[in-house]
């Protein structure tokens, strides 16, 4: 799998969020997108995942099933976690793992890799807020998507779960998976590639997130 942005330009509310901005990421790789509040991250984030019309430039994919759009071979986590508070983890789960062609004897592996076993029949509204965020992140394993599309996925997450998420996105990148990340948490994995789009340029190679 590999993801090319050519000349992407991006407009929300009149003001233009970027501009001229390319960049290419190889399956194996992150790309870890940084820039002051407003820059733009989440809505390239979102751009990228089809949520979002482009003002200029054009995303392009290659790999993966052919069949497929890029939005379509993407999983996108946002700030908000999209779970119902009134049912439980599994029922939530079920609910996007059917919507989202994942396989449902994935979902207890995936909370226990999210240190979550003994969540599974609880209601959402009873967790913490953490324990929220890491439900959330169990998705990326049932849906099984090529591409990460992560925006601040460590939101409410302490020290250990951060650990838990590094693992799970090291692992996708070994099994050739792509991940573009804005964070402004440090994460225990290699950076290949970053954007800065307050001046829409690359850092230095091989940084660590």
């Amino acid at each position: 799998m590999r993801l090319y942005a050519e000349n992407l330009s991006l407009e929300r509310g009149g003001r233009r969020l970027f501009a001229d901005l390319s960049f290419e990421v190889h399956g194996g790789e992150a790309l870890v997108v940084q820039g002051s509040n407003g820059a733009g991250k989440s809505s390239l984030l979102r751009a990228i995942a089809g949520l979002l019309p482009l003002s200029g430039g054009c995303l392009r994919h290659e790999g993966g099933d052919a069949k497929a759009t890029l939005g379509e071979q993407a999983h996108y986590l946002g700030h908000a976690d999209s779970l119902r508070s009134a049912l439980t983890a599994r029922e939530n789960l079920t609910f996007w793992a059917e919507m989202l062609g994942g396989a449902l004897s994935g979902i207890k592996p995936a909370l226990a890799r999210f240190g979550l076993p003994h969540v599974l029949d609880l209601p959402v509204r009873a967790l913490s807020a953490g324990q929220k965020r890491r439900v959330a992140l169990s998705l990326l394993l049932i849906a099984q998507k090529a591409i990460w599309l992560l925006d601040e996925p460590a939101t409410a997450l302490d020290v250990g779960s951060q650990t838990l998420l590094a693992d799970a996105m090291r692992d996708h990148l070994s099994r050739g998976g792509l991940i573009v990340v804005a964070t402004h948490t440090p994460l225990a994995i290699v950076a290949t590639r970053r954007i800065q789009l307050d001046a829409a340029g690359f850092m230095p190679v091989g940084e660590g997130v």
